[in-house]
């Protein structure tokens, strides 16, 4: 194994650390337990003193506070080893059987990670913002898996290799969703299962649920909704994960029929399941923190595995 490739593995392992963490964070309502960026009231750590927190708007939570910085300290040491893979692709850039293009495409996006990290803060959790930081960490540990998967050796499946990149698309989308829901406080707004509310159908307000911007200046920890548009958030979602099953556990029954594919397709069709009893299970408990992570953890699991299913389905 060359340097490139043990150091792609430790920031593909890494990549998972932090989307987890994000998770924690922000479940924790710890999205803000530092209010400046990139140090933590104005300090590179934690400052035990409350006083340092008299130039700012919130007193220091230093649990939360921890838990902000840690997740930071992550992400960085993440943003230099992808530096360090861009470096070594730049250097051995006339061997083609080196990778180039995506390390620095990779090296792109976790800067304009950092950017909406600093905007989160700044933004004081702006949801479209969130979602956006989440769907970028998501997409880097895709690019990241993609950069160590090895070389198809099987036949090409044009028509699968289809169906996996819309699969992938649609999984995609569903993230997005579940996104949405967590940075709007919507989680909670059916506590019911199947039913929302003991309705099949209740009030809803798609247009407020869906407002992405809502201006400057508001502070979104807690949410600023109502009940009917987090309803209408949380339903979709619902929605969301039913289209998701149905597309995911057909393209996993179709790839397990391929020779070559059966282990590829088991993994989708073992994340697919897992995830799908954790979201209930997370209704009818209430959410607990630890199955609210999980439910994040599993997601990247059944994301990498879409991601696989489409590496494997290409040409050699």
């Amino acid at each position: 194994m060359t340097p490139f490739q043990r150091i792609a593995r430790l920031a593909l392992a890494l990549c998972f650390i932090v989307v987890v963490l994000g998770a924690w964070v922000r479940l924790t309502d710890a999205g803000l337990g530092c209010p400046d960026w990139p140090g933590c009231y104005g300090q590179i750590l934690v400052p035990d003193d409350p006083m340092a927190a008299a130039d700012y708007d919130r007193p220091l939570e230093t649990g939360k506070a921890w838990r902000e910085m840690i997740h930071r300290y992550a992400a960085s040491t993440l943003g230099l080893l992808i530096v360090i893979l861009a470096f070594l692709a730049w250097r051995n850039r006339v061997d083609p059987r080196h990778p180039f293009v995506l390390p620095l495409v990779l090296t792109g996006l976790v800067i304009f990670q950092g950017l909406l990290g600093m905007w989160t803060v700044t933004l004081l959790l702006k949801p479209v913002i969130v979602m956006a930081h989440l769907l970028g960490g998501m997409t880097t540990l895709a690019l990241l898996f993609w950069l160590t998967r090895p070389v198809p050796t099987g036949p090409s499946q044009p028509e699968l290799r289809i169906f996996a990149a819309f699969g992938l698309a649609i999984l995609t989308l569903q993230i997005a969703l579940g996104g949405w829901v967590s940075t709007n406080y919507a989680a909670l707004a059916c506590p019911d299962f199947p039913t929302c509310q003991t309705q099949w159908w209740p009030g809803m307000d798609f247009a407020t649920g869906f407002t992405p911007w809502h201006g400057l200046g508001i502070d979104y920890e807690g949410g600023i909704l109502d009940n009917a548009s987090r309803v209408a958030i949380h339903v979709t979602h619902r929605i969301g994960a039913i289209v998701t099953a149905l597309v995911l556990g057909l393209l996993a029954w179709r790839a397990w029929k391929e020779p070559g594919l059966e282990r590829a397709a088991r993994y989708v069709a073992v994340a697919l399941v897992a995830q799908l009893a954790i979201g209930v299970t997370i209704v009818l408990t209430q959410l607990p923190l630890s199955l609210a992570v999980a439910h994040n953890a599993v997601a990247a699991l059944l994301l990498l595995s879409v991601v696989n299913l489409n590496r494997a389905t290409r040409p050699a």
